[in-house]
């Protein structure tokens, strides 16, 4: 019974990976063709780092269920968010200590990622009455 009152967000959060990761992947895709690889590759990089932070919260988040465990679920939820942010700092201070990438597809790609991130409440809108 407690994991079926999670099952509901945790088939949304999966959506929402799903659909950042295939808006990510076809954005690189895109930018490979109309510019470069290596623009592709850099878009790539920027959302697949927002991506990858976004899979640690998710999977924090949803980590704990029920009543009984409101504590256990607050303190995942927070653990998930500070990961979350640790995450992407480390990720881009990687890609801009080691790696040569176009910075204007990885930002642009990374702010996507986010815009859809936080416009996905209209994405889940459920008409059905």
């Amino acid at each position: 019974m407690v994991a079926a009152l999670a099952r509901p967000g945790r088939e949304l959060a999966k959506r929402l990976l799903m659909i950042q990761s295939s808006a990510v992947i076809l954005v690189a895709i895109g930018t490979t063709l109309a510019v470069n690889a290596e623009w592709g590759f850099s878009a790539l990089v920027g959302g697949g780092i927002f991506v990858i932070a976004n899979t640690v919260f998710a999977t924090c988040a949803f980590l704990f269920s029920g009543a009984r465990a409101a504590k256990k679920i607050t303190a995942s939820f927070y653990t998930g968010e500070a990961l979350k942010i640790l995450i992407t700092v480390a990720l881009f201070s990687l890609v801009y200590m080691y790696m040569q990438v176009e910075l204007v597809p990885l930002k642009l790609t990374y702010l996507l990622a986010l815009g859809i991130n936080i416009f996905a409440p209209v994405l889940f809108i459920n008409n059905k009455k």
